[in-house]
């Protein structure tokens, strides 16, 4: 009852309110750049730390390929990801990857870094991703700490039950924009369609291989949104 009773309250909702949201392509295999354009993807991120190669020709590649703004993510061990490295080796990879970049994820560890990035015309995605649930005021003070140095705080956390849904689509929609939220795993995976319809800037799908456990494909989350209305 309680998911009929909010997606009922949110087929209401977008109807009444324009909704800006884009559908990110997070690619876990490159060549799917074409690919995501097609199904309806608006941008497409690049997890070059899943890449093996030359990161370089894969990154123009992409980017000839897709034709959609590139967010490149060199995502951190600690935040799920599988770069291990320094700050230092970080923006070692990053940098030559720059002119091909729209957006750069940055979590707080390499926020060191953001003036070269932002000297090189690219906006900050500022990145924290939580293996718990974070409490609601707690949100509010991480959103304000990175927008000190990004231009879209991007928070994701994982959700212990309806009621931390409810906390983090409550802060979705009071928090200034643009925000990007989202869940980690597949348990609350209803989350990650609901988030956009409250104020979320970027919604993370997958062309084939999801980058992270319940992500839904950039063609079902198209479907969706069509349902909606949206």
């Amino acid at each position: 009852m309680f998911l009929v009773a909010v997606f009922a309250y949110l087929f209401v909702r977008c109807h009444q309110t324009q909704i800006y949201m884009k559908i990110v392509a997070a690619l876990t295999d490159p060549a799917h750049a074409g690919k995501a354009k097609k199904l309806g993807a608006d941008v497409i991120e690049l997890r070059i730390d899943l890449y093996d190669g030359d990161l370089l020709k894969i990154v123009k590649k992409a980017k000839a390929a897709g034709g959609l703004p590139i967010i490149i993510t060199l995502r951190s061990a600690q935040e799920g990801g599988q770069f291990f490295g320094t700050p230092e080796e970080w923006m070692a990879k990053i940098s030559p990857l720059l002119p091909y970049a729209d957006y750069v994820d940055v979590e707080r560890q390499f926020a060191v870094h953001v003036p070269a990035i932002r000297d090189a015309g690219k906006k900050i995605i500022a990145s924290h991703h939580s293996g718990q649930m974070v409490p609601l005021y707690i949100l509010f003070v991480m959103e304000r700490e990175l927008r000190v140095y990004g231009d879209i705080p991007k928070i994701v956390v994982t959700p212990q039950g309806d009621e931390d849904v409810l906390e983090l689509l409550a802060f979705t929609q009071a928090a200034h924009k643009p925000i990007c939220t989202g869940v980690m795993g597949g348990e609350f995976r209803h989350a990650r369609a609901m988030l956009p319809l409250f104020g979320s800037e970027f919604v993370y799908c997958h062309t084939g291989i999801p980058t992270a456990a319940g992500q839904y494909s950039v063609a079902e989350f198209v479907a969706l949104m069509k349902i909606l209305g949206v």
